[in-house]
């Protein structure tokens, strides 16, 4: 959810229609080709402004075709199954959404045209959002049934004093850039078969991409309550030696094995607030850009260090963020869970592969004792479980879609 300010707001407007130079070839030309609908040149570069506007990490011109191509498969879905959001619905969403700065729709609205951003592009924008969780919600909320045993367990390792269950786990994270995302996928599967923690170990060296590797993937002990939210669930589901179903991440996928459980009798901490920097390096996975990876590791002790490499370069190469646990993206939790501060990993990538973010944790934000009613707990579960559907339905549709680059 993107929460803004007026201020930097207005300021990032002015920025915004100042960083895209007009280029020569024609706006309406198309970028890529999906299905039978095209994406053209003036649809990306509005989608690059109003990124930078949301302020999103790596606005970038590959991550607005990213973005677009998947709204048109998510618009496609939607007109398919004949859902249709009423006006009221639409501006509801759109004063909602300029809600978010502090601004009505027109106040919104008006920043927008000021940084050259259609008012088409910001109401395409939420409409699809909008209709997309509807859809979700319409299709897969029958089947997302809450027992009070995983409440439960959910209130455990949410309790002020966080819980004593500490697991030993390893793990599997694989790239999975799109042209070998059905391949990737595959071999997942196949590894989810895994019968022993030593077949899981030889897949982790053969093809995971985190720390772990050499290790075989394996982690050391770790309280319950510092996994992601949604992976906790999943880890408590399984017995020693089983191993979790593939799970989609940008441009990745990832796999767990659950290797011991133990109670300790001793309370953990809770965070009510996790913070980190994530700089986004050109060249992917590339052994260039992991050895100016490992370079710059090298040169910084703590996130503040960041700012004087990212100095210079434009503004969506340093994200730094703080936010609770479940707000948090599942592979960025993932990683941020093994390091203490100032420790970073190299294992993830985002813009289809082509930038390698070196993700450090700057610090953790011990919680208040504080009462989580059921029905939030029922409510946070399921909203999880609906996201776990929408990304494979999204992967679904991506896999027999036709993409092409002209």
């Amino acid at each position: 959810m993107f929460k803004l300010a007026l201020r930097p707001l207005l300021a990032a407007a002015f920025v915004a229609g100042m960083a895209l130079p007009g280029v020569a070839q024609n706006l309406f030309a198309p970028v890529v080709k999906v299905n039978d609908t095209a994406v053209t040149e003036f649809e990306v570069q509005q989608r690059i402004r109003f990124l930078q506007i949301l302020r999103a990490p790596g606005a970038t011109r590959d991550a607005a075709i990213e973005s677009l191509i998947n709204e048109r498969l998510r618009n496609a879905e939607i007109r398919d199954v004949g859902l249709q959001l009423t006006e009221a619905d639409i501006n509801a969403a759109l004063e909602e959404f300029a809600g978010r700065a502090n601004l009505t729709r027109a106040e919104f609205t008006q920043a927008l045209e000021q940084a050259g951003i259609a008012r088409e592009t910001y109401r395409d924008f939420v409409v699809s959002g909008v209709a997309w969780r509807e859809l979700i919600r319409a299709r897969f909320a029958g089947r997302v049934q809450i027992s009070e045993a995983e409440i439960d367990r959910a209130l455990a390792s949410q309790s002020a004093g966080g819980s004593n269950i500490r697991v030993l786990v390893s793990e599997i994270i694989i790239p999975a850039p799109p042209p070998r995302a059905a391949q990737v996928q595959a071999i997942a599967e196949k590894i989810a078969q895994s019968q022993s923690t030593a077949e899981f170990s030889s897949f982790a060296r053969q093809y995971s991409a985190t720390a772990t590797r050499g290790n075989g993937g394996r982690l050391p002990w770790q309280a319950l309550s510092n996994l992601p939210p949604a992976l906790q669930p999943l880890i408590l589901s399984l017995a020693p030696g089983e191993v979790t179903q593939p799970l989609n991440i940008p441009n990745a996928v990832a796999l767990f094995q659950l290797r011991d459980i133990e109670e300790t009798g001793a309370p953990v901490p809770e965070y009510a607030a996790i913070e980190y920097a994530a700089y986004y390096m050109a060249g992917g996975r590339s052994p260039e850009t992991l050895q100016q990876a490992a370079n710059l590791r090298a040169q910084v002790d703590v996130c503040d260090d960041l700012y004087g490499f990212a100095k210079g370069q434009p503004e969506g190469v340093l994200d730094r963020e703080s936010r609770v646990p479940g707000e948090i993206p599942q592979d960025f939790a993932i990683e941020l869970s093994k390091l203490d501060p100032g420790e970073v990993s190299t294992a993830l990538t985002r813009s289809d592969g082509q930038a390698l973010v070196f993700l450090m944790l700057c610090g953790r934000t011990a919680a208040q004792n504080a009462d989580v009613s059921r029905e939030e707990v029922a409510a946070s579960i399921r909203q999880r479980r609906l996201s776990g559907f929408a990304d494979s339905l999204l992967a679904e549709l991506r896999a027999d879609a036709r993409i092409v680059y002209p």
